[in-house]
Formats: structure tokens, sequence, C-alpha cells
């Protein structure tokens, strides 16, 4: 599966060769994906809108109405947030300069490896630099199914937006569209399967998402169950690394199974939020699901436990719970059948009809407790105003 680290690269060149040259070196790694090549500058500033890249590389010597220098300032000026490489050679040198828009310089001739440790550096230098944040994918899962996991991942996305972050909420039980009957959505409203399935930009997103008027976007499953079968891991790649460029906040809805799109989504989040409560089925099932994590390489540290109905343990003491996970789960919701259910069927998030009851503290404390463990901080009382 390719990296949720990976590097998303838009080239601006219009000799031929250098551009195919660039193309063999980049088709041999993973680390790098390869948005586009642009052999005319004056489609640049569009294209990086609508794809957004993390670095863009950009010939010094480009021609055409708009040469490279100044395809550089315009960039910059811009203030689109992208760091520019620019590739240049010996007889014409150039040097770094930050305040212009040039975060680093590529001299030909040049191998893969210096390729990729200058796009890799001008990267890491720009994300560090940056004062936007970066953006976390967090995937609800759980492995029994009737433990609240579509309720919880739709108040928890809408209690992240309450914390000032820009939301989108994925649809990620693909068969059976948890989401588009929670929300009463008309089932022709449009889902994952209208993006395009060579390359997605963010115009695309705009034509396709779900305003929910709790203030977030929700990218909803086929409306049909016979429809998830079109949909492939690479998919899930494409949609999930441009989201990540629009979005401060992804959270992803799965169904419960460990399946290659499930995994495709588990790959590229920056934390798993597991959901499990006091009955002894979601318990067994969530240490053979801990097993499976350990073997395919997940740190401990990517999942995180929540205790949903936390105040019903059912005859099930805490400390038993906590040996069976070999740790104390890290968030603990109360229950509210009443304002749940009445919540649930006017489609609305509980998080909003009742913020002061203590479900909603809760949730709003497992949001900001997220932010804080991927070391995003938001002020905890941001989604009670």
């Amino acid at each position: 599966m390719p990296p949720s680290d990976q590097i998303r690269l838009l080239i601006i060149e219009d000799v031929p060769q250098v551009a195919q040259y660039i193309r063999d070196l980049l088709n041999a790694q993973s680390r790098v994906k390869l948005l586009d090549v642009l052999t005319d500058g004056s489609r640049a500033i569009a294209s990086i809108k609508e794809l957004r890249p993390d670095v863009v590389l950009v010939d010094a010597l480009l021609q055409g109405r708009i040469k490279g220098p100044k395809l550089v300032e315009q960039i910059h000026e811009a203030e689109l947030g992208v760091p520019v490489i620019v590739l240049t050679v010996p007889q014409n040198p150039i040097e770094p300069d930050v305040a212009i828009g040039i975060h680093g310089v590529l001299s030909m001739p040049f191998s893969g490896f210096d390729l990729m440790t200058r796009i890799a550096a001008v990267q890491k230098d720009h994300a560090a630099a940056s004062t936007t944040g970066a953006s976390r994918v967090f995937s609800v899962f759980a492995p029994k199914g009737g433990v609240g996991k579509t309720t919880l991942a739709f108040n928890i996305a809408v209690a992240l937006a309450q914390l000032e972050q820009r939301t989108v909420l994925v649809d990620g039980s693909l068969q059976f569209g948890d989401l588009r009957a929670l929300l009463k959505v008309p089932m022709d409203a449009p889902s994952i399967l209208d993006l395009p399935t060579d390359r997605v930009a963010e115009s695309d997103l705009q034509d396709v998402l779900w305003r929910d008027p709790s203030g977030i976007d929700i990218l909803l499953a086929p409306p049909r169950v016979e429809m998830a079968e079109m949909i492939t891991p690479r998919d899930i790649d494409k949609v999930l690394s441009l989201l990540r460029r629009v979005y401060g906040s992804i959270v992803i809805d799965m169904s419960s199974v460990l399946n290659d799109i499930n995994l495709s989504f588990l790959d590229l989040s920056d934390t798993i939020l597991e959901i499990v409560t006091y009955d002894s089925t979601t318990i067994y099932n969530t240490v053979a699901v801990a097993d499976a994590f350990r073997m395919i390489g997940y740190p401990a540290s990517k999942v995180r436990y929540l205790v949903n109905r936390a105040d019903s343990p059912g005859g099930i003491d805490s400390v038993e719970l906590e040996r069976a996970l070999g740790r104390v789960p890290e968030h603990n919701v109360v229950s509210d059948g009443m304002l749940v259910v009445s919540s649930n069927n006017e489609g609305v998030p509980f998080v909003l009809a009742n913020p002061s009851a203590p479900i909603s503290q809760d949730l709003h404390r497992v949001a900001a407790e997220l932010l804080s463990a991927n070391g995003i901080v938001r002020p905890a009382a941001a989604g009670r105003r």
C-alpha cells in the first residue's frame, strides 16, 4: 500500500526528454507520486489549485508565454502554500530564496537519489514552517456491529469541525452506505463512484460531496450494494490523498471487516479509533483484531480505544476490559439512549442537538484529545461555544 506520507508532485517542464527522464526516475520508487507534467506555464496556477500538489518542480528555462522565472513569481504571489523547486543547469546558477518563492534548486544532470532527496527535503522543511497545520485521517472502526460506530463517527466529525477543523466524513461502509441512511440523504445524491477514475481534482470533490447542515462535508458510499465492487484500493489512495490537501480532519466510518478496501483505509490513517463496549463478543473480536494489527505491523500508538456506553458495564469489570486490551482505553463515552435515538431519527448530530449533555461533552473531549494526540492543539472549549 502507498504510505500515508506520499509526496504529490506537479512538474512544469516543456522539454520532452527531460520530462521523460524524470518520469522514469519516479517510476522506480513509491515515495513521490507524479500528478501531472504541464508543458505550458499558463496552466500552472489553475492546476495547482485543483490538484493540490505537495511540491511543484519548475524548469527555470521554461519557454512559452510565461517563462520559468515569471511562473515562480506568480506561484509565490498567488500564495498557494506550495513549495517550488527550480530545475536549472550549471550555466544558469540559481540560489534558493524562500522570500521570492524558490524553496529548492536542482541542477542538471541529477540522479534519482538527488531528485528524491531534494523533493523530500523541500517538502519536509515547508511542512515544518507551515502555520496551517497538517491534515489527519481518523478511521473509526469496530470489529463487531451494533456498538454505535456510525453514530459516533458522525458526531466526532461534527465535534472536530466545532474545533475549527475543516472536516470531511467518508462513508467507508461501501456496501450498505450507513451514513446515507442515518442522514436520510436521497438515493440519487452523488457518491464516491461519481469521482473520476483517472485523476481526481478538488473541483470534482465539490461536485460530489454532500454538504450536511452541521457544517461538515460527507463523501457518500454508493447507493446500491453491488456498486461497492467498483471501488478499488487505488481509488481509495487517490481520494484520501486529495482530501488530505483540502481538509484538516478526515473521519472514515468503516465497516466491520478487514478486506483490501478497509486495509487501504487503515494503512492511510494516522489514527485508528476502535470502538469497544462491555460485551464479551465485542471484546473477543477486539483482541483478535489487535493480533491482526500487530501482524500487519501497525504500532500500538496508531490505535486508540473508545469505550462506548461506558456507564453500562453489563457485569464486566473495567479491569477485565483493560486486561483484555493490554492497556487502559483512551476514551470513555457514556450512554444516553433517548438523546441518541431522537437525534438519529431526525438525522442531526446529538453534539449539536444538546451540546451540554454528558454524552456530547464526552464526544467534544474525544475530538480534542484526538487532535492533541496528533500534534494539533485546539482550545478544548471551542466545541461548546
